[in-house]
This record gives C-alpha cells, structure tokens and sequence, in this order.
C-alpha cells in the first residue's frame, strides 16, 4: 500500500517533527513544562516569571454607624448608600425605607433586584416563587457615582 491510500504506513514521517527535532528533545522540554518552569506558547517555550503575592491592607475595616438606626454595620459589604448623604446605611433599613412610601397589595413585596435598585415585585399565589412580575422600579444608587467609603472597603478585597 502506498501513503495515498488509507491505513498507509506513515511511520517515516513521525520519526522528526516538522522543524527537524527528534522527539527526545520534545520530552525533555515537557517535563520542564510539568514542573511550572516554562510554559508553551504556539510552537515555543519561553521561562514564565513567578508569582508574588499581593500585599494586603494591614488598616482595619471601618465600622460607621447607620445613619437611620444608628446600630453599627458590621457587614460593609451588603450595605447601601443613603439617597441624600451618601453614607453607609443597613440593608434592611433600605428596604424599610423603600417599602414606606408604597401602597402594597396582596402579593406584592418589596426587593432587592441588584444594580442599586429595588423593586415592588408581585408574586402569583398559583405558582409560588416561580412565577412573579416586577411592578415599580425604584432607583436607589446611582452608577456613575459611587461613595467614598466603597473605595476604602475594596481596598481590603481587591488589590488590583
């Protein structure tokens, strides 16, 4: 048989690689790969430079006061800014805050629904929590500007 028809012997041919390197080289150079001293890069090898850990804030996080229950917020990272001071405020004061000012029906609950806003979400009583209409939504932070002391606390979290 001959190498145009199928099932050829192509032997020959896997004995060197393409750039004319016997395969033992090829070995050699994977098991450097394996022990995190070079890294593969289309068709080359190149030393990879080692990691060092980021330095990490050795300040305290900051515990404010709620400016409308007046407890500490121990958990800085779920709280919300405050509409018209821009401090920190609870969570479940947010909510509280939101749900006042709306006339509730029967079904409706005020939510959380991510990107700083909440909404008065209606839930149908024939299919439980799958199946629920966003009635209102209420913008609670805005976007573009974003409070002083969320730039403190990601310090703490996030170092790049």
């Amino acid at each position: 048989m001959n190498g145009s028809e199928r099932g050829g012997n192509r032997r020959s041919s896997r004995r060197r690689r393409r750039d004319g390197e016997s395969w033992q080289g090829r070995r050699e150079r994977k098991d450097d790969l394996h022990q995190g001293q070079l890294e593969k890069k289309r068709g080359g090898f190149f030393e990879r430079p080692r990691w060092t850990a980021p330095e990490i804030s050795q300040e305290p996080i900051p515990v404010p006061d709620c400016p409308w229950c007046g407890k500490p917020i121990r958990d800085l990272a779920a709280a919300l800014k405050d509409r018209e001071s821009g401090l920190a405020v609870h969570f479940d004061c947010a909510i509280e805050r939101a749900a006042e000012g709306e006339s509730l029906e029967p079904g409706d609950t005020v939510a959380y629904i991510g990107g700083g806003r909440f909404g008065v979400v209606h839930f149908d009583s024939s299919s439980g929590a799958r199946g629920f209409k966003i009635r209102k939504i209420m913008e609670w932070e805005d976007k573009e500007n974003r409070a002083e002391w969320r730039k403190t606390i990601s310090d703490h979290f996030s170092t790049t």
